[in-house]
């Protein structure tokens, strides 16, 4: 399944200090929690200095991209106050600028969290409510971030049983859409702007799994495509594997998606991730090989 024509089109960008051909090139981005309850790292990287080593060590396994978190979206994880966010995340997005120009973004759905953490040298706002709260699309705009919309519809820290969509793929594109034109209308540049489909957020595996199989439709809608699949539920709900043994599904769907057209992947095990990509990258034939000898 070739890519969308849509992909294949996309313009280099940058963001922060480095370019991007994503119409040639996946970008890997680590994911840096520095929460205690995290859904995967159960609060590894709480501590400041564990937080700073663990985006340093992403770099240099070949992370494009560091995302960093004060407190997560899931309804399971403690809601902590703006002041506490801020506290969680400042320093290891201060400390990580200092040392690397690697894109920083802050995980955030709070407009005030955002402008502060641009300021203290993140390049991106990654919004997993999707510019749902009033004022951050503004505050996108006004600090001259680029920003990740992702599909959700429920507030964060609150659960939605059983969620229901009469097609999930289309009724996520109509969103990101939508939340789209609201950005441009704030003033947001529209090479500032990444979507998200999200995965797992709002949705249960089987709406997971259509949105990994009709990506293209997502990836059509323009904007570089992220996807955040690590160790979700929908990988360990198919597979019937802990949290801890989700590695090998986790990079099945993103080999996938980058078929598809995702260009930007979200990760917890990061060098595995980048050599999955690079593969996929060649065989698509936007990489070549690191060199070659056998039968030459």
């Amino acid at each position: 399944m070739p890519a969308p024509a849509a992909v294949a089109q996309l313009a280099p960008r940058r963001i922060g200090s480095r370019e991007f051909d994503f119409a040639h090139r996946v970008a890997v981005m680590a994911i840096v929690n520095r929460t205690p309850d995290s859904f995967y790292d159960d609060g590894r990287t709480f501590e400041l200095q564990a937080a700073v080593q663990a985006a340093l060590r992403a770099v240099a396994e070949g992370a494009d991209w560091v995302d960093i978190g004060g407190m997560a979206f899931s309804p399971d994880a403690e809601e902590v106050s703006p002041a506490e966010e801020l506290d969680r995340v400042l320093g290891v997005i201060e400390a990580v600028r200092a040392a690397s120009d690697v894109v920083i973004s802050v995980d955030t759905q709070r407009p005030e969290v955002a402008r502060a953490c641009v300021l203290a040298g993140a390049d991106v706002v990654n919004d997993t409510t999707g510019l749902r709260t009033d004022g951050m699309a503004e505050v996108v705009a006004e600090t001259g971030a680029a920003v990740v919309i992702a599909h959700s519809v429920a507030a964060p820290h609150r659960h939605l049983h059983r969620p229901q969509y009469t097609d999930v793929v289309a009724e996520v594109a109509d969103f990101l859409t939508a939340q789209m034109q609201r950005a441009l209308d704030a003033g947001v540049p529209e090479e500032a702007i990444i979507i998200d489909p999200g995965h797992d957020l709002n949705k249960n595996t089987a709406h997971s799994l259509e949105l990994v199989r009709r990506l293209a439709e997502i990836t059509s809608i323009g904007p570089p495509t992220l996807v955040a699949l690590s160790n979700k539920d929908f990988v360990g709900e198919t597979l019937d594997r802990d949290r801890s043994d989700r590695l090998s599904g986790t990079l099945a769907a993103t080999a996938l998606c980058v078929e598809r057209g995702a260009r930007i992947v979200r990760a917890h095990e990061v060098a595995a991730t980048v050599d999955a990509v690079r593969m996929t990258e060649a065989v698509l034939g936007l990489r070549e090989p690191a060199f070659m000898r056998h039968n030459l």
